[in-house]
C-alpha cells in the first residue's frame, strides 16, 4: 500500500496503475535518493508457483536488455511474501494516453515513436526475448520525447521451452494480438512485429485497427479480417507507410518482415520520405538514426532535438553530395574504376552508416531496392553487401542507390 517501505529501502508514494497480475507504484529509493517504479505481484498470485516464475522471468529477461528504448530493471526481490521488480522511473505518459489526449499524431512523430519502439524490440529479439504484449500502454514517452518499451510481464525466451505460457495459452491484449497469438499458437519475434504494426496504425489514425465490443470478436477479426488501410483514415499518408503497416500486420508470419531489424530499416525509409516531402512536425524526435545501446547522459548545453535534427539533415546532404560526386569521378567512360591520386592518403577515414535504400518513383523506380540488405553495406563485414537489382546499363535509372549518413557534419 502507499506509504509502505519495501525491503527497508523503497518507499511507495503513489499507485500509478493496476492490472490483472500486478500493480505499479511510483516510489522513492532512500538508499540512492532517486525516484523509481516498482511492480508488485498481487498477493493471490504470489502463492502460485507459475505466476511467481513468470514474474521472475520478466525480471531476468529485461535485466539483460540494456537499450535506450527499453525501461531498465534496477532490482528484484520478495517482501513479506510479495514479489516485486524495481524499474527506472520514466516520468511522462504512455502512447495510449498520448493518443487519447491528442488524437492521431503527426506522421513524422508517429513514425519516430514506432521506430524507437521497434529499435528496442529488435534489440530484445536479438537477445532471444519476445515481448508478447506490445501495445501503446506499454510504451512510455520520457521527458525528452523518447519512447521506451516496458512491461515484459509475459515475455518468453526464444531459447526456452519449459511449459510456461507456451502453446495453447492466449496472452496479450486483444486489440493488438497477432492472429497466431489469438489462436493460441506459438509466438515469436514476428508476433511482436504484428502488434507493433497495430500500434502504429493507432498512432496514425487514432483508433485500433479492429474495433470490437469484446475480446472474442477482436481476436476473430485479427485472424480473419483483411488488414485495413491507414490511407482510408488519412489519405495524405504515403503508399510506402501504408505498405509498411500492411506488411507488419500480415496474417501469416512468413509474410511479415524477415527480422525486426528489417522493420526498423523500413521505418527509417518512411521517415526519410516524410522529411523529403516536408511533412514532419517541426523536428520533434522523428529521428531515423538508431540509438546507441549505451548512450551518454545528457550534458548541460547539449543540443536540443531541433538542433540535432538540423545537424543530421546537413550531414546527410553533405554525404549525399559527396557520394554522388565520388561515384561519377571514380569511373571512366566504360564504368571501370579509376586509380585515384594519394594526396589525401593520410586523411582520417569518415564513418558512414547506410540508412535506407533509395529508388524514387520519379526516377523510374518502384520505391524499393532490397531494403532488407541495407545494413550489410556498412556493417564492417567485407563478406556481406547490399546489391541493386539487375540493369542492362548503368545509366538506365536516375537516383537508385543508398542513403548514407555521418554522425555529424564533416568535410570529405
Amino acid at each position: 500500500m502507499v506509504g509502505d517501505l519495501i525491503a527497508g529501502r523503497y518507499e511507495l508514494r503513489e499507485l500509478a496503475g493496476s492490472g490483472g497480475m500486478s500493480s505499479v507504484y511510483r516510489a522513492y529509493d532512500r538508499l540512492l535518493e532517486r525516484s523509481v517504479a516498482i511492480k508488485v505481484l498481487h498477493e493471490q498470485y504470489s502463492k502460485d508457483a507459475e505466476y511467481v516464475e513468470r514474474f521472475r522471468r520478466e525480471a531476468q529477461a529485461i535485466a539483460r536488455l540494456s537499450h535506450p528504448n527499453i525501461v531498465t530493471v534496477i532490482d528484484r526481490g520478495e517482501h513479506e511474501q510479495c514479489q516485486y521488480i524495481v524499474f527506472e522511473h520514466v516520468p511522462g505518459e504512455n502512447l495510449k494516453e498520448a493518443v487519447q489526449r491528442l488524437g492521431p499524431l503527426p506522421v513524422g512523430r508517429a513514425l519516430a515513436l514506432a521506430h524507437q519502439a521497434a529499435s528496442g524490440l529488435a534489440f530484445a529479439h536479438q537477445h532471444g526475448v519476445v515481448h508478447r504484449d506490445v501495445k501503446p500502454h506499454n510504451v512510455m514517452i520520457d521527458a525528452e520525447g523518447t519512447a521506451k518499451v516496458t512491461d515484459f510481464g509475459i515475455a518468453r525466451s526464444l531459447e526456452r521451452e519449459d511449459g510456461i505460457t507456451q502453446t495453447g495459452a492466449v496472452l496479450g491484449t486483444s486489440d493488438y494480438l497477432a492472429p497466431e497469438q489469438a489462436a493460441g499458437h506459438r509466438v515469436d519475434a514476428s508476433s511482436d512485429q504484428y502488434s507493433l504494426g497495430a500500434l502504429l496504425y493507432e498512432l496514425l489514425t487514432g483508433d485500433v485497427p479492429y474495433p470490437a465490443p469484446n475480446v472474442v470478436t477482436a481476436a476473430m477479426r485479427h485472424m480473419n479480417d483483411p488488414v485495413p488501410s491507414v490511407r482510408v483514415a488519412r489519405p495524405e499518408l504515403s503508399p510506402r507507410v501504408d505498405a509498411l503497416v500492411r506488411r507488419a500486420m500480415a496474417k501469416r508470419p512468413e509474410d511479415r518482415y524477415s527480422t525486426t531489424d528489417a522493420l526498423v530499416e523500413a521505418l527509417q525509409a518512411c521517415i526519410l520520405e516524410e522529411r523529403q516531402k516536408g511533412a514532419t512536425d517541426g523536428g520533434q524526435t522523428e529521428t531515423f538514426q538508431r540509438p546507441r545501446a549505451s548512450p551518454a547522459r545528457r550534458r548541460p548545453g547539449r543540443r536540443g532535438p531541433g538542433a540535432r535534427w538540423l545537424v543530421a539533415a546537413i550531414g546527410l546532404l553533405l554525404v549525399a553530395a559527396a557520394v554522388s560526386i565520388g561515384v561519377l569521378s571514380t569511373r571512366d567512360g566504360n564504368g571501370l574504376p579509376l586509380v585515384g591520386n594519394d594526396e589525401n592518403a593520410n586523411a582520417a577515414p569518415v564513418r558512414m552508416r547506410a540508412l535506407s535504400d533509395y529508388d524514387p518513383p520519379a526516377g523510374g523506380g518502384d520505391g524499393t531496392e532490397h531494403p532488407e540488405a541495407v545494413p550489410r553495406a556498412t556493417d564492417g563485414d567485407r563478406s556481406t553487401y547490399w546489391t541493386t537489382e539487375s540493369y542492362g546499363d548503368f545509366g538506365s535509372k536516375d537516383g537508385v542507390g543508398l542513403v548514407l549518413a555521418t554522425a555529424r557534419p564533416v568535410a570529405l
